[in-house]
């Protein structure tokens, strides 16, 4: 059994693939409890881990104060986008081939249609 299991994995274990450029080396760093709070404050304010803010500004200087993360609201776009785009590729399969729509697509199409000119709507709000 374990020899048709590496078959088909091709001798593959699962999980993460491991990284090109793998970080396995420690810097130990002695600091008062007030600067591992500030430095734990500044990491979160730029939406890093902490190892990722102090190696930053070791080699850099700066942090670059983008945003990382998107905002709730594109968030909650993107997930209705995606929504929509899966019941609209389930319908076009289903027209594309012989069988006819039904009243029940023909509603889902009403109600896509709905969401579309909304989320056009938000976007242009969202954007003044």
């Amino acid at each position: 059994m374990k020899n048709e299991v590496n078959k088909h994995t091709g001798n593959r274990k699962g999980g993460r693939p491991k990284s090109a450029n793998k970080k396995g080396c420690l810097l130990g760093v002695k600091c008062t409890q007030e600067e591992r709070q500030l430095i734990e404050e500044k990491s979160k304010l730029a939406n890093l881990s902490i190892s990722e803010y102090l190696r930053h500004m070791g080699l850099t200087g700066k942090i670059d104060r983008r945003e990382k993360s998107l905002p709730p609201e594109v968030l909650q776009l993107m997930g209705t986008l995606n929504h929509s785009a899966a019941n609209l590729n389930q319908i076009a399969k289903k027209r594309n081939g012989i069988e006819p729509l039904n009243a029940i697509d023909r509603a889902i199409l009403q109600t896509l249609a709905g969401q579309f000119k909304q989320i056009v709507w938000d976007i242009k709000n969202y954007l003044q």
